[in-house]
């Protein structure tokens, strides 16, 4: 038997199911791994080790008594620091809610308890979940496993290195222009952004609320799709959350795609900024889908050049209206040090949230002013509804988009915190998703330098079941996601 950090989530289902091994056992092997690694990589802002040994005799018991149980009972996984935990710290990775504890549970979390699934802790992030390296968190930067002097992507930097080290056969990230499926790529696992409305967003601490969506990380297409399968459906307590039934998703894992049609959008690989070994690997991973029967076809996708630009306008102006509840007088952080109420406020924000987040909530609110709105956010919305209408023509020829992850492999730490533009530039690929609210997966397709390069491959609205078949159908003839950093 393998190490049990080496498992997938998969593989170590099966074998708790088998009593071949304890989620007692299965537990304090991760939470080993944790105590090893992390004072290099830094994936978690908290890890609860009491709480996950609990747990994990919990869903002993249940295995030992024979109940009915689901394939992520047992099951150790990490949680983005930006989904409420109910007493439990949920900071953000900032400093305002440094100290928040939860007095509910997201929905993600009720349900992943229900299914008897072990939080082994909160992942570190860029704070609010704003920026692309996971250099914005307010406590310490994370670390890419592949290579510790390089970023591991972001905002869902910390899930997607806890995977990739081992520390954690799956995690839960959240994806608002990339987030989740950007660190996949840079560290080597697969990244899945479900449809906008197919989780629930409740518990999650909002950014943009119309471009937000909780997701998973894990080690293949078939795990990603068993933490799908238990956190998708419909939410009361979040209107935005879709009534479309759920599928079940491992059944569509045939690792057959023969005939199925699969568009190359020109605009994604004649990106500016590609790096050729990016480009070469991508297509590489192309070829490799013709193999297995697909039908290629090349596609456009004319206002992806406008992207970036609409994205960075609705999201810091969604932003600035989220983040003005965070007032120093309900909740989080507030400075005390004055008698006068507006200087208390100034403060607290100024103390309280870092400078990607000030700058963020700057350009929101300078775009939703009354002598800029029309100028700007009225014509980014414009944009979003064009890039909508170029998805829904593309799959009317196409059954999935493919494309790289992101333009280029994981950068280094400070290299690109001087230039945000730089850094706005490394969710190029993925953006456009978010902004149509379609469905995206990225997952391990090769190596250039050394380092992982992520396929990302686009579905319609709810098609998760058929972009999870081509990436299970890829990796069934690939061993890109079984190779591991050398740590």
């Amino acid at each position: 038997m393998s190490a049990l950090h080496e498992l997938t989530l998969s593989e170590a289902a099966t074998l708790l199911r088998q009593r071949q091994i304890s989620s007692v056992e299965l537990t304090r092997a991760f939470l080993e791994r944790i105590e090893a690694l992390d004072r290099r990589l830094r994936a978690f802002t908290l890890v609860t080790a009491d709480l996950a040994l609990q747990q994990a005799q919990e869903a002993d018991q249940r295995l030992q008594r024979g109940e009915q149980v689901t394939p992520l009972t047992g099951i150790p996984l990490a949680i983005k620091d930006v989904i409420c935990t109910k007493d439990i710290p949920t900071t953000c990775s900032s400093r305002m809610l440094e100290h928040f504890r939860p007095p509910f549970n997201a929905t993600v979390m009720e349900r992943l308890q229900a299914a008897g699934a072990v939080m082994l802790g909160k992942t570190n992030m860029d704070e609010f979940a704003m920026g692309s390296s996971t250099e914005h968190s307010a406590f310490f930067p994370t670390h890419n496993p592949w290579d510790l002097e390089r970023t591991p992507g972001g905002s869902s930097g910390g899930s997607a290195a806890a995977v990739a080290a081992g520390m954690a056969p799956g995690a839960l990230g959240s994806d608002t222009g990339g987030s989740i499926r950007q660190p996949a790529a840079l560290c080597n696992v697969v990244g899945l952004k479900p449809t906008y409305g197919r989780v629930s967003r409740f518990g999650l601490v909002a950014f943009a609320s119309s471009l937000d969506q909780i997701g998973p990380f894990a080690r293949t297409a078939r795990d990603a799709a068993l933490l799908l399968q238990a956190i998708a459906g419909p939410d009361p307590r979040d209107s935005t959350c879709s009534a479309t039934p759920v599928p079940d998703y491992t059944a569509e894992l045939t690792g057959e795609i023969r005939g199925l049609r699969i568009g190359v959008p020109v605009e994604y690989w004649e990106a500016p900024g590609m790096d050729p070994g990016v480009a070469r690997v991508g297509q590489e991973a192309v070829n490799r889908l013709r193999e297995l029967g697909a039908e290629i076809r090349e596609v456009s996708l004319p206002h992806t050049r406008y992207g970036v630009a609409a994205y960075y306008i609705i999201a810091p102006a969604e932003a600035s209206a989220n983040l003005a509840r965070y007032d120093g007088v309900k909740y989080g952080y507030s400075y005390r040090d004055t008698s006068d109420m507006w200087e208390a406020l100034d403060k607290t924000r100024q103390y309280g949230f870092g400078p990607e987040v000030k700058r963020r909530i700057m350009l929101g609110t300078y775009v939703l002013s009354a002598g800029y709105y029309d100028a700007y956010y009225k014509q980014a919305q414009k944009v979003r509804a064009l890039i909508a209408q170029d998805f829904e023509r593309a799959f009317e020829q196409c059954d999935v988009l493919v494309s790289p992850s992101s333009p280029t492999v994981a950068f280094k730490l400070g290299e690109k915190l001087s230039d945000p533009y730089q850094m706005y530039l490394n969710d190029v690929f993925t953006i456009p998703a978010n902004l149509a609210g379609i469905c995206g997966i990225s997952i391990p397709s090769g190596f250039s330098e050394g380092l992982p390069v992520g396929l990302q491959i686009l579905g319609n609205a709810f098609a998760e079941a058929t972009i999870l078949r081509v990436a299970d159908a890829f990796q069934r003839v690939t061993d890109y996601h079984t190779q591991r950093p050398a740590l």
